[in-house]
């Protein structure tokens, strides 16, 4: 699993005092697969381990202390605080739909070979919808019961207790007896499944978060798109996003850009040109997209579009529209 990929340490927190606690030496254990247990344990929230790791010492550890159960011992001492600042971004949606679709856009944060979202009903029953837990690797059996146990700790604290969880589909033989499965998930589950899935209410996704806080999650949104690279995402992308958050609130540089991004002005510029742009070609298409939908979106006056997309006065804008559109702003927003 994850051959390449790296993974947050915090996925194994509570890990080595579990082994202690089972008879076995975690910190050995831990040494064996090279992972520093300081890592797990928080020291540096941001340590990451390789994903492989993180797999074999789950099954290693399963099976060298006989605990089948392992993946779900563990899931019981774990929450959304392994999540780190997506746990934030989440635990502050407005919906458990909005906390869902927040996990599942920003999951790559915690390790980029996960997934998880709404799929239809694998078993097709009116009124109910999946929580899929995926990968894009093959899911060791620990790793899957630890993975869609956490999950359902976390949707059930979202939720406040329990959510009409239907039954749970595996995609593994059983592992220990199926009281212990219930026991955890309070609800039927189904083994040898072709994938992890919470079977729950449809309507569960409509349900509102209590104490949840707008901005608290937009600024753990704006954490996590500049702090952390989402996989195959671009330079240019990166710089885009710099941008877009730029206009309006003063002069768009390369330099402040950088800073950003944390890297050197001609580091940047070398990039863009090897991905065949430049800083201003990505400032003017940033420019262009934000005058159109200011334009024929709203009533703002023009002498205001011009401030809020950059430029410096109206007929900057007029100048501007023409080129990019054809057309002066009175006429494009007459045609929208």
């Amino acid at each position: 699993m994850g051959t390449g990929s790296l993974t947050r340490a915090r996925a194994l927190r509570g890990l080595p005092e579990l082994i202690g606690e089972l008879g076995g030496d975690g910190p050995a254990m831990f040494a064996r697969f090279r992972i520093p247990v300081a890592a797990v344990d928080g020291a540096d929230p941001d340590a990451l381990v390789p994903t492989r790791s993180v797999a074999r010492v789950l099954e290693t550890a399963a099976g060298e202390l006989s605990c089948p159960d392992l993946g779900l011992r563990l899931a019981e001492r774990q929450g959304p605080e392994i999540l780190g600042p997506l746990a934030v971004a989440v635990q502050n949606s407005a919906t458990l739909g909005a906390a869902l679709e927040c996990a599942s856009r920003y999951l790559y944060v915690h390790s980029p070979v996960l997934t998880v979202g709404s799929v239809p009903d694998p078993e097709d029953a009116p009124g109910v919808t999946g929580l899929e837990y995926g990968s894009t690797d093959p899911m060791p059996p620990q790793v899957a019961d630890l993975g869609v146990g956490v999950l359902h700790r976390i949707v059930r604290l979202l939720a406040g207790g329990a959510y009409g969880l239907r039954s749970v589909h595996l995609p593994h033989p059983r592992l220990t007896a199926p009281e212990r499965y219930r026991a955890f998930f309070d609800a039927e589950v189904r083994f040898d499944r072709p994938a992890a899935v919470l079977r729950v209410p449809a309507d569960l996704v409509r349900r509102p978060l209590a104490g949840g806080d707008e901005t608290v999650r937009a600024i753990a949104i704006d954490y996590l798109e500049t702090h952390f690279d989402r996989p195959g995402r671009t330079v240019a992308d990166r710089v885009r996003t710099a941008v877009d958050r730029s206009l309006g609130s003063g002069p768009v540089r390369v330099g402040s850009v950088a800073r950003l991004l944390r890297v050197h002005p001609r580091t940047l510029q070398r990039h863009l040109a090897a991905e065949d742009t430049t800083f201003e070609r990505i400032v003017d298409e940033a420019r262009r997209d934000l005058a159109e939908r200011l334009i024929t979106r709203t009533d703002l006056p023009f002498s205001q579009v011009a401030g809020m997309v950059g430029l410096a006065e109206q007929s900057a804008l007029t100048r501007s529209s023409r080129r990019w559109f054809g057309s002066p702003p009175r006429e494009l927003r007459r045609q929208a």
